[in-house]
């Protein structure tokens, strides 16, 4: 297919592609050159600009495709999110979305899970090239349409090898899973922890539309009780989908909660995919496990001690220590220029289907 406007008219899109990836990985394009053998090389141009639509196992949940604008704005690619309606997308959202009925062309679609919602945007569109790419934790457990994804996806990428191995149980993939790490700790913040601050790392008190909830908020918050009755500041880093309502009482953190642990002596909280990224940071971490919770083990191994009674809280808090170098590599990969390797994936997957 020629490219719209191609003033060139001779290189197909996948020829212009793959003359991007072998320039240079950085997917810039060749000038149109004069059909002569004896023409000299072209210089580079502007980067090709693909259209990537994102799918989420939490239909709504942009916060999961938001670390990765920055990156595909410096390339000059689109990314789209899809989502079933606009009721739960905020006025100022920063991702571009799009329903069904209204999903724009795009040379690939990428799926963060084998949810009904990334499932039923496969069976929408099935000409696009399917990568599956990890951008939230999964529990190491084959997903009922997992066979509908795996039948599509021509790679998978996750942040580490700990979660990598989840994400591939979850699929029910027998390849590889590519490791690129998280754009989120391309620009960790430096430590430097606020003597007696303890910051809460919340889940979903409340399963909605949007997606699953995790037991043991009210752990949790009696865990708060019991820290803020001891002398400790307690901060409290939201969830995304997070009742704030229930933590009125106590300090609500202005930033998000990567950016918030680095003030912290200590976080504790329900165990989640924050949870690697605060390891990255060099803050300990105390898990609140619900005898209801699952979670990979991954992300218990993070923890310097995981709880399971409020009164424990003080002490575990006291004794924690930050992860072990091997312990923080296996569950949060590569840290610098993560969302430039997962785009990379992406941009290969797309010449691979042309």
């Amino acid at each position: 297919m020629i490219e719209p406007g191609d003033p060139c008219g001779r290189l197909s899109r996948r020829r212009l592609l793959r003359t991007a990836l072998v320039a240079g990985g950085a997917m810039t394009l060749g000038a149109c050159a004069a059909p002569a053998a004896s023409a000299p090389p072209a210089p580079p141009a502007a980067p090709q600009a693909l259209r990537v639509l994102i799918a989420t196992n939490e239909p709504w949940g942009t916060y999961h495709a938001e670390p990765l604008l920055a990156e595909a704005q410096r390339r000059g690619w689109t990314l789209t999110q899809l989502v079933p309606d606009l009721s739960e997308i905020d006025a100022d959202e920063q991702v571009p979305v799009a329903v069904p009925g209204a999903f724009p062309e795009a040379d690939l679609l990428v799926v963060t899970g084998a949810g009904d919602w990334p499932a039923d945007c496969l069976a929408q569109l099935p000409a696009l090239p399917v990568v599956a790419s990890s951008l939230a934790y999964l529990l190491p457990q084959e997903a009922p349409r997992a066979g509908e994804v795996r039948s599509r996806t021509r790679t998978a990428t996750a942040s580490s090898s700990a979660e990598a191995a989840s994400f591939r149980a979850h699929l029910g993939l027998t390849g590889e899973v590519r490791v690129v790490g998280s754009a989120q700790t391309d620009g960790l913040p430096a430590r430097a922890a606020e003597p007696g601050t303890v910051l809460v790392l919340t889940s979903v008190t409340r399963e909605d539309a949007t997606g699953a909830a995790a037991p043991g908020a009210q752990l949790l918050l009696d865990s708060a009780r019991h820290l803020a009755a001891a002398g400790r500041r307690v901060v409290v880093g939201l969830h995304p989908r997070e009742d704030r309502a229930l933590w009125s009482e106590y300090e609500i953190s202005p930033v998000p909660s990567v950016r918030a642990s680095a003030a912290a002596e200590v976080a504790i909280g329900i165990p989640g995919t924050v949870f690697p990224l605060v390891a990255a940071v060099g803050t300990p971490l105390v898990g609140c496990v619900d005898p209801a919770l699952e979670v990979p083990d991954y992300l218990r191994a993070v923890c310097s001690a995981v709880i399971d009674d409020a009164a424990a809280a003080v002490a575990a808090v006291d004794s924690a220590r930050p992860l072990a170098p091997d312990a923080l590599t296996a569950a949060v990969g590569p840290i610098g220029g993560s969302a430039g390797r997962l785009l990379d994936v992406w941009g290969e997957a797309v010449v691979a289907g042309r």
